[in-house]
């Protein structure tokens, strides 16, 4: 991971499906089709609610971004967001496909990088699978949080992660 996040719960956020929600989008089937969706010149960039970025500022906790788009978040999603360039979680290299009944691909990652420290995972692909491993791997709070692919992060969402981040305040 780049970047210091100091001692506070860590938001390990996504993009796809998170950020950037799909609503009819048709998502790229080659290593080309993402890299052109992971430009500024991306229609769908469109569908990003600049709201967001000052609601996860005022977050009480040290936001990463948790996403293949890996530093191209920093270069395309924060500045529509108003964020500024954040740490990027050390995760491998995104499968080809989603595989139903497997593990989440960061899911390893995104524990080792918490270290201990309490967590939270926003994301579309979270799983109860997800949620078992971490129970029994981390050892710190974690909050794995699903957010609806097609309408991307709501107040609703904000809402559950202030409040598990609250209880979480000393």
């Amino acid at each position: 991971m780049t970047g210091s996040t100091g001692d506070r719960p860590l938001l390990f956020l996504d993009v796809d499906g998170t950020l950037l929600p799909y609503r009819g989008a048709r998502l790229p089937t080659t290593p080309e089709g993402w890299a052109d969706w992971q430009d500024v010149s991306n229609p769908h960039l469109a569908q990003l609610d600049p709201r967001h970025g000052p609601r996860l500022l005022a977050l009480p906790c040290a936001l990463i971004w948790a996403t293949a788009w890996m530093g191209d978040a920093n270069r395309v999603i924060a500045p529509v967001l108003g964020l500024p360039d954040l740490p990027l979680a050390d995760l491998p290299a995104a499968p080809d496909e989603y595989e139903p009944g497997v593990l989440n691909w960061k899911t390893v990652a995104l524990v080792r990088v918490a270290a201990g420290r309490p967590f939270v995972w926003a994301d579309d692909s979270v799983t109860d699978l997800d949620r078992e491993w971490v129970s029994a791997h981390h050892r710190g709070h974690a909050l794995l949080h699903r957010v609806d692919a097609m309408t991307g992060l709501v107040d609703a969402d904000f809402v559950a992660v202030a409040e598990w981040l609250r209880d979480r305040q000393c």
